[in-house]
């Protein structure tokens, strides 16, 4: 791709990145690292909705509801010190420390990275397809695990998207 738009576009991007931003995108706009992952976690869900609306977008939508689910946890894990914000961890830790953090029980914790390992990966690389009742149930998971989180940390007020 030397030489060509393409990598003046790349530039372009990045130049943008440097910069502060401007128009920034309201909501995520806070102090605290564990407050960026809980409007993070609205931001998908609400994206998911909208998708959804849409008709036809269900691997976004399962994608997305996954997202919020683990942005979620990640909220909890870090309002609490459960997990420093710097700290890096994959998918699997992020569920593991949400079970040790007292979110929910060894069982369900299984269950969810079982679902994360069997479906959101096929998904993600086509090897299962998307459809509308897996994205619609997908999403109302997502829904229970943002509004259970929430409320348990007493911050259902701070959830900017209507879940809590």
């Amino acid at each position: 791709m030397d030489n060509s738009h393409i990598e003046d576009k790349l530039d372009e991007v990045q130049e943008l990145f440097d910069k502060r931003p401007e128009e920034i995108e309201t909501g995520l706009h806070v102090d605290g690292a564990e407050m960026l992952q809980l409007r993070k976690a609205c931001r998908l869900l609400e994206a998911a909705r909208h998708l959804k609306q849409e008709n036809g977008y269900y691997t976004v939508v399962i994608e997305a509801s996954f997202a919020a689910i683990e942005r979620t946890i990640q909220f909890y894990l870090v309002d609490n010190n459960f997990l420093d914000p710097e700290e890096y961890v994959d998918h699997r830790e992020v569920y593991e420390r949400g079970s040790r953090a007292g979110l929910y029980s060894d069982e369900f914790k299984q269950k969810l990275i079982g679902l994360w390992r069997e479906n959101r990966s096929r998904s993600y690389y086509r090897e299962g397809v998307g459809s509308r009742k897996r994205a619609d149930k997908m999403l109302e998971l997502a829904e229970g695990v943002h509004s259970h989180v929430t409320q348990l940390a007493g911050k259902s007020h701070e959830c900017i998207c209507n879940t809590a």
